[in-house]
């Protein structure tokens, strides 16, 4: 069950809200947070019908998250390989030796729109026609992150293709109607606002055409109404149901191309994109089209999300960090209490391993991981790890994620490293060996 959130917090979330429709000139703003599974709370501005959360707008590239998830549903069944090519699955393409996964984190050097109209703006076709060449390529593969519409087009080809129906009807199937989305579809129905945009000099407004993007859909088509987009954040808050497993939602949200252990930084995952913003970690996807703006995102450390809406081209401030840190100050999150659980290993394999002469620690954690860290206060490199049936561990983030760990009684073994229980043991197998001289002073 929801519950709502406190007179005094939705105060200041509407504050915050009424101020950003004001200065941004939005013709109406709809925006909520989200906690237990729903809308905690929400709230519309401007010209706004009620109810405010059942009144469509445009997502943009939310889009794009909606069609990586059936790509990831195809990924988990088996019939395709994020390592794969793209000829594999849509031949024909000058984009063919470059991979699934590349097209899904925006690392496969795809321009950022596809050739001839802007497709935000006129009617789209086929992937025939757009007639992709070897223009359409722009930098080499996985050179850095370049955000490309283009890449999702083709993605939501791929989705046609694989599922041999239109990329609508499946991602309505697969996941739209699953989460309880009823109100989000490719085109605008029952009540939807009407995309403007806004002069910058005066206070008037112009609207905005809405078409049928054709191939081009998977980046940005579709329409949703507030409450189904509270719906999405509270899928990406964890509440997966039958769409994705919840292993494959957190693969989703791993920075692609970026150290995640650095502070202020931006990056994008698989469909999602992850950001740092006064250390908190957020994850989920923004959305622009002519006429409009969207957003969800959600902490998932601290189990709350935010979502708004607006019928606007350009122009409005962040919102949602903000409503999430009203969130955090207003409402902070009670974790659950802390209990003593059995450790993966022997009491005596835990505690301080050296790394050459430097200290790390080895400490059981909940769920049966281990993380292998500095000492508290110093730097150094981090990671969880996994166990496998095999009796080795797998590194699970950090500089050691996707590595393995081996555990002897005098070592441990990772990633060519073997880490001792005094610095340097000459009685364990150190790669290149210990001088017999042992420590001096020279």
């Amino acid at each position: 069950m929801t519950l709502p959130v406190l007179p005094a917090t939705a105060r200041t979330l509407l504050a915050r809200t009424a101020r950003v429709q004001r200065d941004g000139r939005a013709p109406s703003l709809v925006a909520g947070v989200v906690r237990d599974g729903g809308l905690a709370w929400s709230a519309g501005r401007g010209d706004v019908a009620e109810p405010h959360a059942d009144v469509q707008y445009r997502l943009g590239s939310i889009s794009k998250t909606v069609t990586a998830l059936v790509v990831l549903r195809l990924r988990d069944e088996g019939r395709l390989g994020l390592d794969d090519p793209l000829e594999e699955h849509v031949p024909g393409t000058p984009f063919g030796e470059r991979t699934v996964g590349q097209l899904l984190s925006h690392l496969a050097g795809a321009s950022s729109e596809s050739p001839g109209g802007w497709w935000e703006r006129v009617p789209g076709g086929s992937l025939a026609e757009l007639r992709l060449t070897e223009d359409d390529v722009v930098l080499g593969t996985a050179r850095r992150f370049h955000y490309s519409n283009l890449g999702f087009g083709l993605l939501g080809e791929l989705v046609a293709r694989h599922r041999e129906r239109p990329w609508a009807e499946v991602v309505r199937d697969e996941v739209l109607l699953p989460l309880g989305m009823d109100r989000t579809t490719p085109r605008p129905t029952g009540r939807a606002a009407r995309g403007s945009a806004v002069h910058p000099w005066a206070d008037v407004v112009l609207p905005e055409p809405e078409h049928d993007a054709g191939v081009m859909a998977a980046a940005g088509q579709l329409w949703a109404t507030l409450a189904d987009l509270g719906s999405f954040a509270a899928f990406l808050l964890g509440d997966t149901g039958e769409v994705l497993s919840p292993a494959t939602l957190e693969e989703m949200t791993v920075p692609a191309g970026v150290d995640p252990s650095a502070s202020g930084w931006s990056a994008y995952g698989l469909g999602v994109q992850v950001l740092r913003v006064d250390g908190h970690t957020l994850v989920g996807h923004g959305g622009s089209m002519p006429g409009f703006l969207a957003g969800a995102f959600v902490d998932r450390t601290e189990q709350a999300g935010a979502v708004m809406l607006a019928n606007t081209t350009s122009g409005l401030d962040p919102l949602l960090p903000g409503l999430l840190a009203d969130l955090r100050a207003a409402e902070p999150r009670v974790v659950d209490a802390w209990a003593p659980s059995p450790p993966p290993l022997p009491l005596d394999q835990l505690g301080v391993w050296f790394w050459g002469p430097a200290p790390l620690v080895l400490r059981a954690q909940a769920g049966g991981l281990l993380h292998l860290g500095p000492l508290p206060g110093r730097p150094g490199r981090a990671s969880r790890f996994a166990a496998r049936e095999d009796g080795t561990w797998v590194g699970l983030d950090g500089y050691y994620a996707g590595e393995t760990l081996r555990i002897a009684p005098d070592h441990l073994d990772v990633a060519t490293f073997v880490l001792t229980r005094t610095p340097y043991d000459p009685e364990a197998p150190v790669p290149g060996g210990v001088d017999e001289r042992g420590w001096t002073v020279p």
